[in-house]
């Protein structure tokens, strides 16, 4: 189907959607009472009208994403008929001037910089031609723009058989190996973008140690003036690194937080991460309200002022960072070069998440994956935060707060039980989930409920409205298995996979690899639960 009746298709369902919408919204015209006094017939058209006004927003929401694809059809048909327009004979530099001018054209259409114009005609291409299924997502309301814009980012550089296979993954159901959890369109752009990158860093056709030796040196420190006062102050750096630095910085902010502490999480951050800068850990005094001070006599600490960064006055706190590390056992053995996984930033190169659980790396979380199907193997137990295997676990089992979309850190979270101890409810995997603290405030006060959690699945909500958002998955995949020695085949398990005794020693491959690993099963049994005693819904 050439691009004008895709779009002419595509907008007679967007005629008959509104339609559908104006219709539905006339209905909710005529006054109804509010306040106390309601009789039951009026508060349950109430209610109606609340649903009515919700399902129009997620209807508009389908409508704005066809209308991006008709934009999509009339930018990439507009270029192909200019550039069929052009004559056979046409030298280089006149199919130049043509694109300009096809730029400028659409840039004006569209009342934008011909910097936009030039993407949007890229991005247009590219949807009309090599993305198929994004494209039909957006035709059908179910992807939005962003989500087009995502997958054309992350197809970008990629052969067109890679192209196709990280779209079919998450857009196409009958794929070898789709997508697993809540379908791509039900992600905000930020999660369905870090799903996408952590599938592309896994099948991309060149090594990711070679693209992070060649991106490393591009590392770089920016400063930018802002208004009031006030500037950024941003580093590119591996993410090591920088994962390092943002825990260390968030717990040091947590380290002094008190009663007296006027400070929020976010100012103490950025205090102690000024006072380690400049400093070298001595303490610098800042106001906490008002203006700065004229001057601080060396060892004191005037009224309204504390040292930034510093708690107690004079002592900077040093607390250890806090980072989970996935490997592949084979990827952590250097038997293959298979990303690991970073917690909350993604795929790393296998030698980065090899140096972090080396000796010496004690504050950092190791978990061991299965050679067989990529499951959770084993979980390290060195932090000294994070001490409760069962804590541990849902920490790998969500990897952030459960909440439909919440980007909200694990360290950050709160571990509850989905039904409340007090109700009945178990301290067992399946009944417990870590939302964050406002998410768990919202579970408490609201009628916003997690259900469907299993031991390998996160809790998907329903609202209040008793609409179903299902979880968002991890989507673990079998590691990859080197290659056996010339004239050899790989037996498809160690025989110590299958041993049933107590677990015992790993053999002689996994020599220097701290282990406590579960041999005899992939799916070792929990603990005892660790908190017996909670007799409130909202402990942590």
């Amino acid at each position: 189907m050439h691009n004008g009746a895709a779009a002419a298709e595509v907008l007679e369902a967007i005629s008959a959607s509104a339609l559908a919408l104006a219709a539905e919204l006339r209905r909710t015209a005529d006054p109804v009472p509010a306040g106390a006094g309601l009789r039951l017939d009026q508060a349950d058209r109430l209610q109606e009208r609340a649903d009515t006004f919700l399902d129009g927003l997620t209807k508009v929401s389908g409508m704005e994403a066809r209308v991006a694809a008709v934009k999509v059809h009339l930018a990439a048909g507009f270029a192909a008929t200019e550039a069929a327009m052009a004559p056979p004979e046409a030298s280089p530099q006149e199919r130049s001037v043509l694109q300009m001018s096809v730029t400028a054209s659409v840039a004006c259409a569209l009342t934008v910089s011909e910097g936009s114009a030039t993407r949007f005609l890229a991005e247009s291409g590219k949807l009309s031609t090599n993305l198929p299924l994004t494209l039909d997502g957006m035709g059908s309301g179910t992807l939005s723009w962003q989500h087009g814009r995502i997958m054309f980012d992350e197809t970008d550089g990629l052969d067109p058989e890679a192209a196709a296979a990280l779209e079919a993954h998450f857009l196409d159901p009958d794929a070898p190996n789709p997508a697993r959890g809540c379908p791509a369109g039900e992600l905000t752009p930020a999660r369905f973008r870090a799903k996408a990158r952590y599938w592309r860093e896994r099948h991309h056709p060149v090594s990711i140690e070679t693209r992070h030796r060649n991106s490393s040196k591009d590392r770089r420190l920016e400063y930018t003036p802002d208004r009031d006062g006030m500037a950024w102050l941003s580093a590119y750096l591996p993410a090591d690194q920088a994962a390092g630095i943002w825990d260390r910085a968030t717990a040091t902010a947590r380290a002094l937080q008190g009663p007296t502490e006027s400070r929020t999480l976010t100012q103490l951050r950025v205090d102690a991460a000024a006072t380690w800068l400049l400093t070298a850990g001595h303490p610098v005094y800042a106001a906490v309200d008002g203006p700065p001070p004229e001057a601080v006599p060396a060892g004191t600490a005037p009224a309204g002022l504390v040292p930034a960064g510093s708690a107690p006055p004079g002592v900077v706190p040093s607390p250890r960072a806090q980072v989970l590390v996935t490997v592949p056992v084979f990827s952590l053995l250097g038997q293959t070069e298979e990303p690991a996984v970073l917690d909350g930033y993604g795929p790393i190169p296998p030698s980065m998440a090899r140096r972090l659980v080396a000796d010496g790396a004690t504050s950092f979380l190791r978990v061991l994956t299965d050679p067989r199907d990529g499951a959770p193997l084993e979980i390290g137990r060195t932090s000294y935060r994070l001490t409760k295997p069962m804590r541990q676990w849902l920490r790998l089992r969500d990897a952030r707060c459960t909440f439909p979309n919440c980007n909200n850190h694990s360290l950050d979270n709160d571990a509850d039980h989905i039904l409340a101890w007090a109700d009945g409810g178990g301290t067992g995997v399946a009944n417990l989930g870590q939302p964050c603290p406002k998410h768990h405030r919202l579970k408490h006060t609201t009628a916003w409920r997690p259900v469907g959690a299993t031991r390998e699945s996160p809790p998907g909500w329903i609202s209040p409205a008793g609409r179903s958002y299902p979880a968002e998955q991890q989507d673990w995949e079998p590691p990859i298995w080197p290659e056996p020695p010339p004239g050899q085949e790989w037996q498809w398990l160690p025989d110590w996979f299958d041993q049933d005794p107590e677990p015992s020693e790993p053999p002689d491959a996994l020599d220097g690899v701290e282990s406590a690993m579960a041999f005899d099963s992939v799916e070792p049994p929990l603990p005892l639960d660790p908190w017996p005693n909670w007799s409130s819904p909202a402990a942590a």
